[in-house]
């Protein structure tokens, strides 16, 4: 195993995941003090492990016919997309 990119790989996803809605969505049902705190981190855990399942198969599937320069273009076309039209509907 190449702990290099394992690491990089760990603190790209980390990082990325601070502060997102999932993890907001997460503190909100902890915050609610109806359900036990481990299930809340099981359930969340278990959704993320299955998202990334989901993104590390397609990504496969994808990548044999798409490049990953051209992946990594549209993707960050895809975010600056994204932040474009947060920062219009937030002026309206």
């Amino acid at each position: 195993m190449d702990l290099s990119a394992f690491f990089a790989i760990f603190v790209t996803i980390f990082v990325a995941e601070l502060g997102d809605k999932t993890q907001l969505a997460t503190m909100l049902y902890s915050s609610q003090g109806q359900h036990s705190k481990w299930m809340i981190f099981g359930a969340s855990a278990l959704a993320l492990i299955a998202s990334s399942a989901f993104g590390v198969l397609a990504g496969g599937v994808v990548g044999k016919f798409i490049s990953p320069e051209a992946l990594r273009w549209i993707a960050g076309l895809g975010f600056i997309g994204v932040g474009v039209w947060t920062l219009w509907k937030g002026a309206s």
